[in-house]
Order: structure tokens, then sequence, then C-alpha cells
């Protein structure tokens, strides 16, 4: 038998960052949306981040920087992070029954329209009340768009396209610190009557709204993933069950079905480790970047509006500078996982997480500070949020993956609301001033990267293999 040797020999599949170049158009377009989807979720997340202090210093009609509105913000981002666990939850499973597309369109019109209604608070309850049906819509967005992404790249591009995806949330979180330095500029210059009801915080809630422009895009525009689309198929030819029925089975399912239940478990304490310390400290530089500059601001005569408006600037520096590092930490786990793998990379990161954001907590005092402490926190802090968007999807077959991705990087937010529960109370615990009792209650809080560690190796290695069926 002869050999046709003039056959052009098979062409191996690109690795690292070169891998993007098999990308067809239609896999960019969906790259695109996705990246969209997520970067407007993260920027209303962070409009909520610094807006929360002077929206409830408002609402309560308390200094900025009194105990009370120290005390009500961690329960505010509580109560909106319960919303985000519980709505990620129902819509991870809807989008496996469902479909990613249309869980996604849902999430997006979700959280648009209640980030919008938080400007239009009146009282602190209702202000939590809106941050709680917000956190629905963002805590389904997240699983929806990793999800559909993960099932339409190809397997060699997958990691690299995910890392790309969750790095591309800075924009959205950028968007919103130049947002807070612009107002906090305007309120300088007295752009906003002192009594008025336009108040700066409220103009941010309202820019929230942009998000629901991207719902025409994402309903005409996408179509759901084969993988998706053969599994109905292959469950159309039984018996069909209701939809409550599917709901409840697809729920039920990953938490009886090993290895699946195992998996889940233990990927819900390694993301609840890097959440809580996101939210339940990381998220809370906006307050240290006040606390720390406030009396420097007033010994150099600034009070009132003027005082308000350089804390505004500055605090939208901090946050621009930690979206700046954790653009970066996000790409640095993305090529390290793709050389040492998924689990050491976690183990290096965590540690890094660790402490920088002791560091940080404890010895911010300057301006300077702001631009090296702060960059370098959000670098070790947000990585881990890279590997959670390269790794959860890799975990579960197509017919658990988004209710499982979603579970546990959702499930996630509603311990680190027990975590923002503790910290609402921690400072209490110590001696000292506001900031003083502050400084210690985040240091202290800095022991749960630890946990994200200690779980490592009860999971599997997922370096170089293909999403599970």
């Amino acid at each position: 038998m002869s050999v046709d040797s003039s056959a052009p020999a098979p062409v191996a599949p690109r690795t690292g960052w070169a891998s993007l170049r098999d990308l067809t158009g239609y896999q960019w377009f969906v790259f695109v949306v996705c990246c969209l989807a997520w970067d407007l979720d993260c920027m209303d997340q962070q409009l909520f981040v610094l807006a929360r202090d002077p929206a409830l210093a408002a609402l309560m009609h308390k200094p900025a920087n009194s105990p009370e509105v120290g005390n009500m913000g961690p329960w505010a981002t509580a109560v909106f992070l319960i919303g985000w666990g519980i709505g990620g939850i129902g819509f991870g499973v809807l989008g496996d029954r469902l479909g990613r597309v249309k869980t996604l369109t849902a999430t997006i019109g979700l959280y648009a329209l209640f980030t919008g209604l938080s400007a239009l608070s009146v009282s602190q309850w209702d202000f939590m009340l809106y941050r709680l049906l917000t956190g629905f819509g963002v805590g389904g967005a997240f699983a929806s768009a990793v999800v559909l992404l993960a099932e339409t790249v190809p397997n060699n591009a997958r990691p690299y396209a995910l890392g790309l995806f969750q790095a591309s949330s800075v924009l959205g979180n950028c968007t919103a610190a130049l947002t807070s330095m612009y107002l906090g500029a305007l309120q300088k210059q007295g752009a906003f009557p002192p009594d008025g009801w336009l108040t700066p915080w409220r103009v941010m809630f309202l820019i929230g709204i942009l998000p629901g422009l991207l719902l025409v895009v994402v309903q005409f525009s996408l179509r759901e993933p084969d993988k998706w689309l053969a599994l109905r198929a292959a469950e159309a030819t039984g018996a069909r069950p209701s939809p409550w029925q599917q709901f409840t089975g697809t729920l039920t399912g990953i938490f009886t079905t090993a290895p699946w239940n195992q998996r889940l478990f233990f990927a819900l304490l390694l993301t609840g480790a890097g959440v809580i310390g996101l939210w339940g400290i990381g998220f809370f530089s906006p307050r240290l970047v006040g606390l720390a500059l406030e009396k420097t601001l007033e010994a150099e005569g600034l009070s009132g509006d003027q005082l308000k408006g350089e804390i505004g600037w500055w605090r939208g520096i901090g946050s621009l500078v930690q979206n700046a590092g954790s653009f970066l930490g996000i790409f640095a786990f993305s090529w390290v996982t793709g050389i040492f793998g998924r689990r050491p990379s976690f183990a290096v990161f965590f540690v890094l997480a660790a402490v920088s954001t002791a560091g940080t907590f404890w010895f911010l005092e300057t301006r300077s500070d702001i631009f090296w402490m702060i960059p370098v926190m959000g670098f070790c802090q947000l990585a881990l949020f890279g590997g959670y968007a390269i790794y959860l999807p890799e975990l579960f077959p197509t017919k658990f993956r988004s209710t499982g991705t979603s579970f546990c990087y959702n499930a996630g937010r509603v311990v680190a609301a027990g975590g923002l529960f503790v910290m609402g109370e921690l400072p209490k615990m110590f001696t000292g001033d506001t900031a003083t009792q502050f400084r210690y209650a985040c240091v202290t809080m800095c022991a749960v990267f630890l946990v994200g560690l200690l779980v490592l190796p009860f999971l599997p290695e997922t370096k170089d293999k293909p999403l599970p069926e």
C-alpha cells in the first residue's frame, strides 16, 4: 500500500497566547460581547463600592467618617452579596436549563435596572433593598458569560481567552473610578448645590443603567454553544420533565453525583476565600484612603464640599491604581498557570494576597503610599479571580457547568456576606480611634486567604485537559 507523501501534515494546535489566533470571527464576537457584559457588570459593582459611604452618609444624615456609616457599610455590602449569591445560584441553574444566552440577557437587564433605581433611594433601608435586587442580576452574569465563552472557543485557546476576559473587567472598574474622580472634581468646583437632590453618588448610580443597551446585541446576535444544544437534543428524546423538575433536577443532581459534588464543595471554599478577601477587605480600600488622608487634608485647610470632593478624587485614584494592578495580576495568573498548572498558581497567589493585603491596611498613610501599596494589593488579590474564570468551568461537565461555576463563584458571596457581618462588628473588639480599629479588623480578616490554600490538595489539576463531558 502506497503512502501519499504529498498529503499535508496535520497542523499542531497553537499554544500559549498564540492560540488566540485560532479563534474564528464569530468566536471573537462572542468574546467581545461577553467581555462587555462582564465589564459593565463590574462597572456597576465598583460604582457601588465608590458611592457606598457617601450614599449612606447622605441617607443617614451622618458624616461619612462616622462610626455609624462605617458600621452600616459592611451591612449594605453584605446584603448586596447575599443577593449576588442567591441570584448567581438561581441563574446558574437556569443557564443549564434555558440556555447561556437567554440567561445572560436576563441578568444584564436586572442589574442595570436596579443599579439605576439605587439613585432614587430615600433611606439606607430602600438603598439596601435595591442593592439586594441588583445583586440578583450581578450574580448571574459572570457564570452565563464565562460558560458561554468557555464552550465557544477552542480548547487550546480557552485558558487564555478566559484570562483575557477576566482581565477586561478592569476596564469597567476603571470607568467607575474615573467617573468618581470626575464627579469629585466637579463637586470641588461647586457644581452640585449643597442642599440639592442631584449629588455625585446619585449620578454614579444613574450611569449604571447603561449596560441595558447591551440587551439587544446579546438577545439577537448570539447563539447557544453547540455543546449545550447537543445535550438538550439528547435529552429531548426521552420524557420531558416540567420546568420545575428540570430546575430542581439539575440543582440536586450536582449535589448528589460524584465526583462533581466533592468538587463543588472544595471549589466553593476556594472561591469563598478570594471573595471574602476582596469584598470583605480589598474593596474597602476607598474607606482606607479616606480615613488615612482626612486629617492631612483638613490640616491643609480643606473643609465642606472641598474636603468631600478631594477625598472623592483620591478614592477614585485609589480604585484606578488598584485596578491597574488587578489587570496585570490577572494576566500574570494566566501566564503562570499555563506553565505550572492551576493548583501551584493558586498556592502562590493566595500567599501573596494575604501578605500584600495585610501590609496595605496596616501601613498605608500618605498619598504616595496609594500609588504603590494599593496596586500591589490589587495585583495579588485579583489574580485569584483570573484563576477562577479559567479553573471553574474546567471542573464540571456540560450538564452541570453553568450550575457548578455559578454556585462556586456566587455562593461564595453568601459566605462573604457572613464575613462582612463579622467585619461590621470586628472593629469594636479593638481599642483606638475609628481608623485604628478599622485597620486592625482588616488585617485580622486576612487569615481567610489561608482557607483557599488549605483546600487545594482536594481539587484536581486541569492543565492541558479538555472540558469534562
